[in-house]
Formats: structure tokens, sequence, C-alpha cells
């Protein structure tokens, strides 16, 4: 099988909040729009919000309830973008922090409820990872 992209589709009567967040906080850009739904993509990510009266079938209508799902957005410097994200307004719910598990990252949720991760990837605190390392037998 060959991907020519991948992406989660969040089913929500918040379609134009949705997208106009994700261009103002992320510089995202409309790929594809129609009055149920929304395809947005940024550099190599992309990501869709859906009506929950969509017309199309599977899946079910059933609306994100903001749960259970978290979408990561790893970029190469999270300082960086931290900074440029809070230049532009955005209301971050998780601030930049360096954590021992080995990632500098900050959050906040998105118009559906979506969480929204930003990740840089650095090294973790010497020991973290070994409490969770099995040996094979």
């Amino acid at each position: 099988m060959k991907f020519v992209d991948r992406y989660p589709i969040i089913v929500t009567p918040k379609l134009r909040e949705c997208r106009d967040f994700w261009i103002a906080h992320l510089g995202f850009e409309v790929v594809f729009e129609a009055d149920w739904f929304i395809l947005l993509q940024a550099e190599g990510a992309s990501l869709a919000f859906m009506s929950p009266d969509h017309p199309s079938s599977p899946p079910g209508p059933e609306t994100f309830s903001g749960q259970g799902m978290c979408f990561e957005l790893q970029v190469e410097d999270a300082t960086l973008a931290y900074e440029a994200c809070l230049a532009k307004g955005l209301a971050v719910d998780y601030a930049l922090a360096e954590e021992p598990f080995g990632q500098l990252r900050f959050g906040f949720f998105d118009p559906s409820g979506l969480w929204v991760d930003v990740v840089e990837q650095t090294e973790p605190a010497a020991g973290f990872w070994d409490r969770y390392m099995t040996v094979a037998a």
C-alpha cells in the first residue's frame, strides 16, 4: 500500500471556527472546502474537519467529544514555535516544558476540543526509560 496522505477527520459543528483557528495560529492552508468538510495542510501535516450532518457514510455521524485523542505536531524548534503561537494570540493551556522523557513541548485545545501537543524531541533524562524497558527472555 502506497500512502498519498494520512489525516484524522474531526467531526464537529465548529468547522469554520476550526478552519480559522488552524490558519491563524498554525499556518495551515485550506486544500479543500465544502459546506460539510474542510481539509487543511501545512508542511507535511494534514487535518480535516467534518460536520456531524455530513452526507458521506461511513464513518458514522458521531461528534468528537474532545476526549481520547491527541494530535501531535513534531517541530524542529519548540521554543520558536511556542513564541510564534503566543505572538499570534494563541491561548496555551500547557506552557512550554522540558519533559524528563525527552521532549520540549507545549499544548492547547482547538475549537473542536482537540488537544494539540507541539513537541520537539530532546534527550531524555539519564535513566528515565530504564524502568519501562523489558528484557526478552
